[in-house]
């Protein structure tokens, strides 16, 4: 299946929009993988594998593993999840953004370096930035569009010149869904800290799957999100946990702790589909 099947396929099979964030801080960590040479990896397979029924996709941040010299642990991370967690769509979040050959590179770092079923990128630079990613026609690519951080405004919320007041989360929202979604692979990154954004990007771009960062401990709220951005049949939305799962717990059981507030996350979710 390719990626959008894939995330079709998990929304139904674990009745769930809940994507879980995997920022692995070993700071963090509980005190019994301090220190261990694999304790990114260990500390993220467990998160995954307490949390995999109640998932819709899994969404690694590469900073918190390349920052660490832990791209390896990342790819087998990715491995793992494939073969233990069949059908689960896992979204390498990169926020690549670059032209040409370089784009190209990243394309392959993504997609056959690390497996991921899709991957984040910066739109900024145009659809010939874009394109070395379509060229792979069953991953997903999901691009920025309206962000979650309140500096996301300077940009994103000026209105084009000459166009009536769209403003240019607006363009990039309606380009993607048409003129860049050629092979149906595109989605668009929204945050939830501002769901009237989410509903509008929902009115312009129909069914087309938003990822949508900015719950539990960005303070979004849930309700609002679901409502603004789930389609008719109650799904298109990936919506992202990452902090407030991956450190429920300070112990041993801390993959248990996990499970529970993403069980206590999905369900509050489905109340509002």
């Amino acid at each position: 299946m390719n990626f959008r099947q894939s995330l079709a396929a998990a929304w139904q099979k674990n009745n769930s929009l809940l994507c879980v964030g995997l920022d692995p801080d070993p700071a963090k960590f509980p005190a019994h993988l301090q220190g261990r040479d694999d304790a990114i990896f260990e500390f993220c397979k467990s998160i995954v594998d307490a949390t995999a029924d109640l998932v819709c996709s899994f969404k690694p941040q590469i900073a918190y593993f390349a920052a660490r010299r832990a791209e390896d642990q990342l790819e087998a991370l990715i491995a793992h999840i494939h073969e233990r967690h069949p059908g689960i769509p896992v979204v390498l979040d990169s926020k690549r953004g670059d032209i040409g050959s370089t784009a190209e590179q990243y394309a392959v770092e993504a997609f056959e370096r690390f497996g991921a079923d899709a991957v984040t990128i910066n739109p900024y630079m145009g659809r010939d930035s874009v394109e070395p990613y379509l060229a792979y026609p069953d991953k997903g690519v999901i691009l920025l569009c309206r962000t979650s951080n309140p500096g996301g405004s300077d940009l994103q919320f000026l209105e084009i010149g000459n166009s009536g007041g769209e403003k240019l989360f607006e363009r990039v929202a309606r380009l993607v869904a048409t003129e860049w979604n050629t092979t149906g692979q595109c989605a668009l990154v929204v945050g939830a800290t501002f769901p009237a954004e989410i509903a509008r990007v929902r009115e312009l771009t129909g069914d087309l799957p938003l990822l949508v960062p900015g719950i539990g401990a960005q303070g979004g709220d849930i309700e609002a999100t679901v409502k603004a951005g789930r389609t008719a049949d109650g799904t298109g939305l990936m919506i992202n946990s990452s902090r407030a799962i991956l450190y429920a717990g300070k112990g041993e059981d801390f993959a248990a702790a996990a499970r529970r507030v993403a069980l206590e996350t999905r369900d509050a979710i489905n109340r509002y589909r």
